[in-house]
């Protein structure tokens, strides 16, 4: 042997064995894996099927078997007589003499040990039988077992795909399952109104980004043009700079306004953890008492009849929502008009009814007052008072108390709008009639 080959074989002798961690698995190890069947619901259904099938022939066999053998068990005995019998046989050998009688009853002692032997040979080969069709039935079943489990999961399978290609790009897109009226049906639509819902959300998201980011970026452009106004100025005054900075306090403020209506919006839209008691027409008496120097500026006149109207709720988000409703009727009416302000209680809800006259209101436009930053007959460069957010907060206060809220235009011009709130002895409920959108 070379000096060559006694190294090599001393360097495998010192080479360290494997780990036993890097040692591949054997073929039947991870053949066997990739042979179990992936655990599916139509395999489960399908087993479960051939499980209640199995349990229920194994069942009726076994009350087949005890009716048969009841049944068999029940029946008398043969009787043997002398003549059925035939002649004495006479004597056997090594036995002792019988006279006819012994040798009758020794012919039937026989005769219902054959007869037991047979029908335990009969009930014996009954239960092998029914065993063996049993199991062969139990086997066929798992095919159809198979195919109707994959029908009747073919909706489900439809759902799933449907939803892993829908993202928030394509909302529109529909399930529309066919078929009966059942609860993969019922699924299905269900998927559908919350796809429609999320549609609705996510449009409603973007164009409130959209109008909050406008009416932010206004009161910061008028404040940048009157800073650089003042100081591109070069004959300015102590007076025309103090000037100045009142209109850019102004914008500061307005932006503020903005700011707080917009976090009054959010946390109405978020809901409300802890319910008190308040009266509803109390508050209402305090916002109208609060504006009626206003209204004597404006030469509007308000009319209120309010009774008690004891409400569950967020009592100062209360308060914002009578303020905003009462504030929209005054500035969104006509000189010597009239706002009328009830409160009460309707059927246990503590109900509020605020309605003004003025200018006319297209019934098709209602529910867009109900949306943010939406002004009837106003645009963004010629805006009316106010934010175009009052409706919107009235909106998302009453959805976070279980609200009822309704809007109609007036015959003669105006707006009537009603809350009705849950009372004490209400549990809190959905809403009872479809809100409008949200602000005027």
């Amino acid at each position: 042997m070379s000096a060559l080959t006694r190294l090599t074989h001393r360097m495998a002798r010192r080479r360290p064995p494997r780990p036993r961690s890097d040692r591949p698995r054997s073929d039947g190890q991870s053949s066997a894996r990739r042979r179990l069947p992936r655990r599916t619901v139509r395999l489960r259904m399908t087993l479960l099927y051939g499980g209640l099938f199995g349990l229920s022939g194994a069942a009726l066999l076994g009350i087949t078997y005890v009716l048969v053998h009841n049944a068999i068990a029940a029946q008398p005995p043969p009787a043997l007589s002398v003549s059925e019998a035939g002649a004495d046989p006479g004597p056997v050998p090594g036995q002792p003499p019988r006279d006819g009688q012994g040798s009758l009853e020794t012919l039937a002692d026989q005769a219902r040990e054959a007869m037991a032997g047979q029908i335990a040979d009969i009930m014996h080969q009954l239960l092998v039988q029914s065993g063996i069709a049993l199991a062969l039935m139990l086997a066929v079943s798992i095919v159809p077992g198979w195919i109707v489990a994959g029908r009747m999961l073919r909706p489900l399978r439809t759902i799933t795909a449907a939803a892993q290609e829908i993202s928030a790009t394509s909302l529109h897109q529909r399930l529309a399952l066919g078929g009966p009226s059942d609860e993969l049906k019922e699924l299905g639509d269900t998927i559908d109104g919350l796809l429609g819902r999320l549609e609705a959300s996510f449009g409603a998201q973007r164009r409130f980004v959209a109008n909050a980011s406008h009416e932010l970026r206004t009161p910061l452009a008028r404040q940048r043009a009157l800073g650089q106004v003042a100081l591109s100025d070069p004959e300015a005054t102590v007076e025309s700079l103090w000037q100045a900075h009142e209109h850019i306090l102004a914008a500061g403020a307005q932006q503020e306004r903005l700011i707080e209506a917009l976090l009054t919006l959010a946390r109405g839209q978020a809901g409300i953890e802890v319910r008190r008691p308040f009266d509803l027409a109390e508050i209402a008496r305090e916002a109208v008492d609060a504006r009626a120097a206003e209204a004597d500026l404006r030469t509007v006149t308000f009319r209120t009849s309010a009774s008690t109207a004891v409400a569950l709720g967020h009592r100062p988000l209360a308060e914002r929502l009578v303020a905003n409703l009462v504030d929209n009727a005054l500035r969104h009416n006509i000189p010597h008009g009239e706002v009328r302000v009830t409160a009460g209680t309707v059927e246990g809800r503590a109900v509020l009814t605020v309605s003004n006259t003025g200018p006319p209101v297209p019934p098709e436009d209602v529910d867009r007052l109900f949306q943010p930053f939406q002004r009837l007959g106003a645009t963004r460069a010629a805006r009316t008072e106010g934010l175009g957010l009052g409706l919107s907060i009235v909106q998302a206060i009453a959805h976070a108390h279980d609200a009822g809220l309704t809007a109609s235009a007036r015959p003669g011009g105006g707006l009537t709008v009603t809350v009705a709130f849950p009372g004490t002895n209400e549990p809190a409920s959905p809403a009872r009639s479809r809100p409008p959108s949200s602000a005027r």
